[in-house]
């Protein structure tokens, strides 16, 4: 067994204050997502883990990518019939989480999932490559497959099939808008003492915003 005791790393970089946050969520966010943007050294800052409880009652985690965030909520692309597709679908409580290490900041969100429009994920599509746009039509996401060789040569066949053609967006891949309802912002400090501000969604819509023990 490997000992990851000695494993620590103090954090010192920032802090998180009530003074200086704003009443909404969604903008503190965009403040750290740009400065993350731009001085965190990442190469995909919107990276970010999707937590979904599976249909077997397990709740499973895997990293996406961030398409679009407003005032409404954070979009995501991907196969409907998907594991993680019919997961949201019978379940749309699902979990965000953004660590970006540089900046040693954590930013988890509580939300409610809900597919994107037609016109919405149309305009995505149609902005992928075509060979992305393709890769969403071979694959069968989460099935089992034969082989590499499988896909590949799907892949070969479709690219014969739409060559010098318009690739539509199949009906199974589109996007899903997940509605905050609770965030969470972590900034890591020293000796463990890190700042965590949480915002909660209040029934009458305005955000409720707490301080809590790290």
């Amino acid at each position: 067994m490997k000992d990851l005791s000695n494993y620590r790393k103090s954090y010192e970089k920032s802090e998180l204050l009530e003074t200086n946050i704003p009443e909404d969520p969604i903008n503190l966010f965009h403040k750290w997502f740009y400065e993350t943007e731009e001085f965190g050294n990442l190469e995909e800052v919107n990276a970010m883990t999707v937590a979904t409880i599976g249909l077997d009652g397990f709740p499973k985690s895997r990293v996406v990518l961030l398409k679009k965030f407003n005032e409404e909520g954070f979009i995501f692309y991907t196969n409907y019939n998907s594991e993680k597709g019919k997961a949201i679908i019978n379940n749309p409580n699902v979990c965000l989480s953004f660590f970006w290490q540089t900046m040693e900041r954590q930013v988890i969100i509580k939300g409610i999932a809900e597919k994107t429009s037609d016109i919405v994920s149309d305009n995505y599509f149609n902005s992928r490559p075509d060979g992305s746009k393709l890769g969403a039509i071979v694959s069968s996401q989460s099935e089992t497959i034969p082989s590499r060789d499988f896909l590949d040569n799907k892949l070969k066949e479709l690219e014969n099939e739409y060559e010098g053609k318009e690739i539509p967006r199949p009906n199974h891949w589109g996007g899903f808008l997940i509605r905050p309802i609770e965030v969470e912002f972590w900034q890591g400090r020293a000796n463990r003492l890190h700042d965590r501000i949480r915002y909660k969604l209040e029934d009458n819509y305005n955000w409720k915003i707490d301080r809590l023990s790290p």
